[in-house]
């Protein structure tokens, strides 16, 4: 897989979740072991993401780290307020 695949993986994972899906939002960085996935919801949104203590989150944060890419970097999820 590479960066945009795992980007649209993420995008249908949330968008069904939030109330707004038109202000999600997915910026890449990469760094030296990692290409960090930093998402942004609206306000109201970031509970549902994030879920009862923060189960929703892990899950979506396990199906993405399972993810290899092509190249040797790891997949990290942040999920910005």
């Amino acid at each position: 897989m590479n960066e945009a695949d795992v980007k649209q993986l993420i995008m249908s994972i949330v968008k069904p979740l939030v109330a707004q899906p038109d202000a999600v939002s997915i910026v890449t960085q990469r760094d030296a072991h990692f290409l960090n996935f930093n998402l942004s919801v609206a306000t109201v949104d970031v509970g549902r993401v994030i879920g009862k203590h923060g189960r929703v989150a892990q899950a979506i944060r396990t199906i993405v780290y399972s993810v290899h890419l092509n190249d040797s970097a790891r997949v990290r999820l942040n999920i910005v307020d």
